[in-house]
């Protein structure tokens, strides 16, 4: 299966996350991508995307994430039978704003069509836990044979 795990950054944490996730799912054919390098029109519905994205400001996506989505928005790309998970990276003591940037990204990709898979994981900087050991148990257990391969060319 072809994964291309793309992240959205402010201070290098989710890029450390989609590493980690990259690694745990070494088996299949993985990409890593930072946003700001990845185009639009490079979004393939035949591969499972995995979206690293940090929370930035008042809520906001990382300043990494904003090209990418703004790019979505404006080319409303029709991602129907695309398939993806989301790791989001947040601190609980901004209350309201914990883990948006994330569920942006989610709402964003689902809104063209695209279908979330798996538990929408939300790291808590305000936690013992490590990031990149929750990443870890995370990708562990992405329901990937619920993905469907992509049909022959």
């Amino acid at each position: 299966m072809r994964i291309v795990v793309l992240f959205g950054s402010e201070m290098g944490t989710a890029e450390a996350v989609a590493e980690c996730v990259a690694e745990e799912l070494a088996d299949h054919d993985i990409s890593v991508y930072d946003m700001t390098d990845f185009a639009i029109e490079d979004i393939d519905s035949g591969v499972f995307h995995v979206i690293v994205c940090s929370t930035y400001g008042d809520g906001d996506l990382p300043t990494g994430a904003e090209p990418f989505f703004d790019a979505l928005d404006a080319s409303s790309p029709d991602l129907t039978g695309l398939r993806f998970a989301v790791f989001g990276l947040g601190d609980s003591v901004y209350g309201d704003t914990f883990n948006r940037g994330g569920e942006i990204a989610a709402q964003k990709l689902s809104e063209r069509g695209a279908i979330q898979v798996g538990e929408h994981a939300r790291h808590d900087a305000s936690t013992e836990i490590k990031p990149r050991d929750m990443a870890r148990e995370w990708a562990r257990a992405l329901p990937l044979a619920a993905v469907p391969e992509p049909a022959p060319v």
